[in-house]
């Protein structure tokens, strides 16, 4: 198979795998920008696999940094872009279920094709667009198919993450574990609590955010890869229910406000929960915040809302309400009604009050807590629509 017309991304690469060629070595675009650019998908970053041996290849062109140059990789920086030009390699064992012992090396294409870890993505396709498919892989992207490169149970012993990666390709692609390839992720599941938090992350939340985010979660449930995970390892029924939300989750605090909702989660059950997951600190504001506001918009009355609406803002509004709607607790048209009943809100933050605090202490009120509790007093009464937010009436406000 040939592709006839290839992406930009290949085009500007082209002359990269031209040179090392004229060298007398081999060069080939490989990885995931060939299975996309097969699928008709973006091309993102491009990666280029060659029989040079790193120096070989570093004697080749002007500028390149040594990104990755024990594993055989440098980066070529060419007409203001970076590509990542990594040697044909075998890898030794892997005591850590993530990273090789030692890597070793090779002229073949084949032996390092065979290291990788889905067919899929173990495509390699030459300058002119010819692919090279030595695994079946093309086979199994018509069919939509997943499928560990030889020896699943073997692939996942090298790089257990790879298991994470599977059900996120599955949320991305719209595709479907090979029967051999799902049962080893399932025999292998407990491998994954050798994997950093943060990759295991990485991959989780980049399976929730794909368009077919319930495919990938189905088979993060039956795998049971959940029970290697903090906070999920016996909510199999609660993640089973999230598989009926609709629509899809557009930023990270969403993916686990959705978990918190179905799990029944307190705000500090998710905090603790997201601190095991290595959430950033905003992450965690965000969602907390957005489970708050989501309890509160299901239980207060509108003019209580005005209070709730100030303290969480309207990022948190935007995500509350997305969510909700995916799991159907609220209609869009209530959504749109509470986005006009903020936007319409006299105060959107505390400096939007009409005094400030040196007005207070000029009208007498001492510094020190009672001085924050006249202030939040007034910002209430304001937002209750009982005082207008202007400096005389807020003075004459004060202890009433």
């Amino acid at each position: 198979m040939r592709l006839v017309e290839l992406a930009p991304d290949f085009v500007a690469g082209k002359p990269l795998l031209q040179t090392i060629e004229a060298a007398g070595f081999e060069a080939y675009f490989v990885g995931g920008a060939v299975r996309d650019a097969l699928l008709k998908r973006p091309i993102h970053d491009v990666d280029i696999a060659t029989s040079a041996y790193p120096a070989e290849v570093k004697a080749l062109f002007k500028k390149t940094v040594d990104t990755g140059i024990k594993h055989g990789t440098v980066t070529v920086l060419d007409h203001g872009a970076g590509y990542e030009v990594t040697t044909f390699r075998t890898e030794s064992t892997y005591q850590d279920f993530r990273r090789p012992d030692s890597v070793t090396f090779v002229r073949s294409l084949k032996e390092d094709l065979k290291r990788r870890d889905f067919t899929v993505n173990a495509l390699a396709m030459t300058a002119d667009g010819q692919i090279i498919d030595l695994f079946d892989g093309l086979a199994d992207l018509k069919a939509k198919r997943l499928k560990a490169v030889g020896d699943a149970h073997e692939r996942f012993h090298e790089d257990a993450l790879r298991m994470m990666r599977a059900v996120r390709f599955e949320a991305q692609l719209n595709f479907k574990l090979a029967p051999k390839t799902r049962a080893a992720i399932q025999e292998n599941h407990r491998l994954l609590t050798k994997i950093a938090m943060e990759r295991i992350h990485s991959e989780f939340i980049k399976m929730m955010l794909s368009p077919h985010w319930a495919v990938g979660l189905a088979d993060f449930i039956s795998t049971q890869l959940y029970a290697a995970t903090p906070g999920l390892a016996h909510q199999q029924q609660a993640l089973t229910a999230i598989l009926k939300a609709t629509g899809v989750c557009v930023n990270e605090a969403q993916v686990w406000l959705l978990l918190a909702w179905q799990m029944q989660w307190t705000p500090d059950q998710l905090q603790q929960v997201l601190k095991a997951w290595k959430s950033a600190n905003d992450v965690i504001t965000a969602s907390t915040t957005a489970l708050t506001l989501g309890r509160q918009l299901l239980a207060l009355s509108d003019q209580a809302l005005n209070w709730a609406l100030y303290q969480a803002g309207a990022l948190a509004l935007a995500d509350a309400g997305h969510v909700l709607q995916m799991v159907g607790q609220i209609q869009p048209a209530r959504v749109q009604a509470l986005q006009q009943q903020y936007a319409a809100l006299p105060l959107k933050s505390p400096q939007d009050l009409a005094v400030n605090g040196r007005d207070l202490m000029a009208a007498g009120v001492k510094p020190g807590p009672v001085l924050g509790q006249q202030l939040q007093h007034l910002q209430k009464q304001v937002l209750a629509g009982t005082i207008a937010n202007e400096p005389q009436a807020l003075l004459a406000a004060l202890g009433k």
